[in-house]
């Protein structure tokens, strides 16, 4: 069984959308519950979801559960798990949408022995770096790995890890990629999340691109949590 968690933080605008496709999208069978975990929204997000969950309680499944944790995806999603009933963990961020069967594809690459891994990408735009980042992740390069591809991982490898590094407030889904492919545990299923170029709609593209490259290097080099922060603080957040 799969437990969908996915750390929200203001995402009134999606989450409806979101938390239907998935349930559109996979079986009662595979999926046991979808997890919200509220960073401290002050928008309508909390009330969306449990609108929605009122709607549906009589004939929707998977579950849909909403929890409040510390703000942080980090913190977040480790919190998700301990609500987690499944025994393969798929995070999600709020503005990415896996491919129809999604449960099924984890399922099949886990029960080949695969214990970790995430979907190839599609940004929602049609500018040509973009869709070349799209491209190239339907290769097994490191370097081409991200939290908007989603992770899922079996919940034996999680708790070996030792879940999100909390240290990490940002380039937490790089920290534990990085253990993954050391470990040799990782899988890119050649199937597409659709996922939100927002964030370089609102920067720009080659800005965001630039500060996203120099995040990457300084980590490479030994930058420190805080220090990753800093940098996003002052250039991006």
């Amino acid at each position: 069984m799969i437990s969908i968690i996915i750390p929200v933080l203001n995402e009134a605008q999606i989450i409806e959308q979101l938390i239907q496709h998935l349930v559109d999208s996979s079986s009662t069978i595979t999926v046991s519950e979808i997890i919200i975990v509220d960073g401290g929204s002050t928008d309508k997000t909390r009330t969306i979801v449990e609108h929605f969950i009122d709607k549906n309680t009589s004939n929707k499944k998977p579950n849909v559960i909403f929890i409040v944790s510390e703000k942080g995806r980090a913190k977040q999603m480790n919190t998700g798990t301990k609500y987690a009933t499944g025994t393969i963990y798929y995070f999600l961020h709020a503005d990415s949408f896996p491919p129809k069967h999604f449960d099924k594809f984890i399922i099949e690459a886990v029960k080949k022995g695969h214990k970790a891994g995430c979907f190839r990408m599609q940004f929602d735009s049609n500018h040509w770096w973009l869709r070349l980042a799209s491209w190239l992740t339907q290769f097994s390069w490191r370097a081409c790995r991200g939290g908007d591809q989603s992770q899922f991982i079996t919940k034996t490898l999680f708790e070996d890890i030792g879940g999100y590094d909390e240290r990490y407030v940002i380039y937490e889904d790089n920290i534990l990629i990085n253990e993954l492919y050391a470990r040799n545990e990782y899988l890119v299923i050649n199937k597409k999340i659709h996922t939100s170029a927002r964030l370089y709609k609102k920067h720009g593209i080659w800005k965001l691109q630039y500060h996203f490259w120099t995040i990457y290097i300084k980590r490479w080099f030994g930058a420190t949590a805080d220090e990753l922060l800093a940098y996003y603080k002052k250039h991006i957040c």
